[in-house]
């Protein structure tokens, strides 16, 4: 399976804006978009040369939502024909597949400060879902789904200081978090509206209609 090796920070900085892809280091002065906010590579610091158009403007916004979930073209894709065989609007039923993926569920409910550590964490059978352990990182998540680290996990040190950087933040209306026990619960359906990064999904949706 393929992997991003090269610097997740040249990500953010390609997309003029911070994805929070290395956690707590976004929120810190080590930040690299902080130390330079243009784009990578030698002709970063020269001003664009080429006029922004549509076509632009909706192939940045998929990369942007790609960087955003960690995943690549053939998934995404993937997820984007998934999302438009169901009911409802095509964009938010996109939005919906991406959060109920397993590895954005324990980010969302802190047990990971990132969504890159979290996908490790459920590699590596951290986790439970209804108690049955689950190390596939894009196992769907559904509406009464109960999310647990495994018994032996619960004094991991890396769960532990996560779950104590989420209170900053805290969980999204759609789940629930006990951090006392520690457990998290699927509420109910994901929607656009809970989602902290401002994604036009009607612009990935033009892309992927020509």
């Amino acid at each position: 399976m393929s992997r991003y090796l090269d610097s997740v920070c040249k990500l953010c900085r390609r997309e003029g804006e911070k994805l929070f892809l290395k956690g707590r280091r976004c929120l810190g002065p080590k930040c690299s978009f902080e130390r330079r906010s243009y784009p990578p590579g030698d002709h970063g610091q020269k001003p664009p040369t080429r006029a922004r158009g549509d076509f632009r403007r909706q192939l940045r916004t998929k990369q942007k939502a790609k960087r955003i979930y960690g995943i690549f073209e053939k998934q995404f894709r993937n997820y984007y024909f998934k999302a438009a065989r169901q009911t409802g609007i095509t964009g938010e039923n996109l939005i919906a597949l991406l959060e109920r993926r397993l590895d954005n569920v324990v980010y969302r409910l802190g047990f990971a400060t990132s969504r890159k550590q979290a996908r490790q964490l459920v590699k590596h059978n951290h986790f439970t879902v209804n108690g049955k352990r689950v190390n596939i990182p894009s196992y769907l998540v559904e509406v009464g789904d109960v999310i647990t680290p495994r018994e032996k996990s619960r004094e991991n040190i890396t769960i532990q200081e996560a779950l104590e950087f989420s209170k900053q933040r805290g969980a999204p209306e759609w789940l629930e978090i006990d951090s006392d026990k520690p457990e998290g619960r699927v509420q109910g359906a994901p929607i656009v509206e809970h989602i902290a990064s401002e994604l036009n999904t009607q612009l990935i949706i033009e892309l992927y209609s020509k």
